[in-house]
Formats: C-alpha cells, sequence, structure tokens
C-alpha cells in the first residue's frame, strides 16, 4: 500500500508540473511573455467572475502569498480589474479584464481540445470519474486531522 500511495502522490506532482508546461507552451505560442503558466490558471478559475482575493485563493488552493504577488502582477500588466469592496473596505474584488478573458478562452479552448482528444479511446469519461473520486478522497484524508504517527482518520 505504502508504494502505490508514494506512487500516486509522485504522479499527481509530474502530472501538476506537465499541466503548467502545457499551459506555458500556449501561452508562448500567443507571444505572451508578461503572464506565467499559475497566472493563466488564476485566470482561468476566475473566469467570468468577479471574486475577492481570499475566495480565489480558497478555490484555487494556491498559498495566499502567492496568490496576492500574481494578483498583484497581473493587475500591473492589465489581465486583471482589481476594485475594493463595497461592503468590506479592507477587502478586494478581481475580475477579468478583455485581456484577462482572452487568456481564459485560449485556456478553455485549450482544455476543451484536450477533453475531446482523450475521448478518443486515451481514457474513458468512467475512468476519470473514478480517478477523481479517488483523488478527492485523497484529498479529504489529507486535510482531516490525524494525529502523527497514524491513527484511525475520522474521515474514513
Amino acid at each position: 500500500m505504502k508504494a502505490a500511495y508514494l506512487q500516486t502522490i509522485s504522479l499527481v506532482e509530474r502530472l501538476h508540473r506537465q499541466c503548467l508546461e502545457v499551459v506555458k507552451a500556449e501561452l508562448d505560442r500567443r507571444g505572451i511573455r508578461d503572464l506565467n503558466n499559475i497566472q493563466a490558471l488564476i485566470l482561468y478559475n476566475i473566469g467570468t467572475e468577479e471574486l475577492s482575493v481570499g475566495e480565489l485563493t480558497h478555490r484555487g488552493y494556491y498559498l495566499g502569498s502567492n496568490v496576492s504577488y500574481n494578483v498583484k502582477k497581473m493587475v500591473e500588466n492589465g489581465y486583471l480589474i482589481q476594485e475594493r469592496s463595497p461592503h468590506d473596505r479592507r477587502s478586494f474584488h478581481v475580475r477579468a479584464s478583455d485581456t484577462g478573458l482572452e487568456i481564459f478562452n485560449s485556456i478553455s479552448t485549450l482544455f476543451d481540445a484536450h477533453a475531446e482528444q482523450i475521448s478518443g479511446g486515451v481514457v474513458s469519461d468512467e475512468d476519470l470519474k473514478v480517478t477523481t473520486a479517488t483523488l478527492h478522497r485523497l484529498q479529504l484524508f489529507w486535510s482531516s486531522p490525524m494525529p502523527m504517527g497514524g491513527g484511525v482518520n475520522p474521515a474514513a
């Protein structure tokens, strides 16, 4: 079990890095040099919504300081519009600018093409559903408090 567990962790990490490389290649193909792959994924996760930085951190599971830095850079480079919340003057909301929406649409189109390509027999819809369910259970396991050294996981 331990070997399979460690192999899964390693594979998830490699898949994430490869996904970032695919996004970077798309940015390079489009000649975009003032936006990195993480920032492009943040734009993708914002999409057409308006979110607080806190919501973005929660939804995207990014580290808070990294989100703040990346949001600042994307505002400076014209990909995001940042406005103070009318209800809480301490909070800021962000939304994609027209340029940011172009990136969102580009990444969305890329992911649509990937979904179409893999549905041609590479991976079945059922395979993806089972994988997603398994990874979700791992996420719940990691996010549940558990004593060091093992013990019974309360989420199990």
